[in-house]
């Protein structure tokens, strides 16, 4: 390889780096403390570094590999399937959530307001809780309905969030439950997403990687 050629491949590397970079891997489901850095429901890259005191601790999601970690004190090097720890401790637990297609959700639901995504009926998200994590732009009106039976429907209003573009709405907060095993869509304008609650799922706030519905915000 002459030195032109070398020249050219590294030029290359360079400027699709940032983009690379800008990728998410992982999602911020619990702060405790102050030194993080990060706040809870950031996205975060690969190559991130949060240095926790002691004391201080964050849980991790990772979208891909469904690691959920409690890490508490020492330096955090976010990888692309889990974190790299440094002198802290973390525990790291398995849970089941849509490895290939939280990314993709976001991808889908990243279309212009007047296009509709629909997903395949017979091949929908899964969500593992009955309370799903609805994330999208702050003041969007989101309706879940369910398809394969009539009669249940939801409303939800994504508050605003000064200086962020995104919001979310947790539905165990708000004391809601959908039913195990039902088909349903969410819809907020044109955009929508059929997802299924797994006839196992559990109550409550369980690992936000698992019951996560991820409607990009563009721009």
């Amino acid at each position: 390889m002459n030195n032109a050629t070398i020249l050219a491949v590294a030029g290359v590397l360079m400027s699709s780096a940032p983009c690379l970079a800008q990728t998410p891997v992982a999602l911020v489901e619990d702060v405790r403390g102050n030194s993080a850095g990060v706040e809870f429901m950031d996205y975060l890259a690969a190559g991130k570094v949060i240095k926790l005191k002691s004391q201080d601790s964050v849980m991790l999601g990772y979208l891909a590999s469904c690691w959920s970690e409690t890490i508490t004190g020492g330096t955090v090097i976010v990888g692309t399937e889990q974190s790299d720890v440094q002198g802290g401790k973390v525990n790291r637990l398995k849970v089941p959530c849509n490895a290939g297609k939280i990314a993709l959700t976001a991808k889908q639901a990243n279309q212009s307001a007047g296009t509709s995504f629909r997903a395949p009926e017979d091949d929908p998200v899964v969500l593992y809780g009955v309370s799903p994590v609805i994330a999208a732009a702050g003041g969007a009106a989101v309706l879940i309905a369910r398809i394969d039976q009539p009669g249940e429907h939801h409303i939800v209003t994504l508050p605003k969030k000064k200086g962020t573009r995104t919001s979310f709405a947790d539905l165990a907060a708000a004391g809601k439950r959908l039913v195990p095993g039902g088909i349903y869509r969410v819809s907020i304008g044109a955009r929508q997403m059929v997802f299924k609650i797994d006839p196992n799922a559990k109550p409550g706030r369980v690992p936000i990687i698992s019951r996560l519905l991820r409607f990009q915000t563009a721009g």
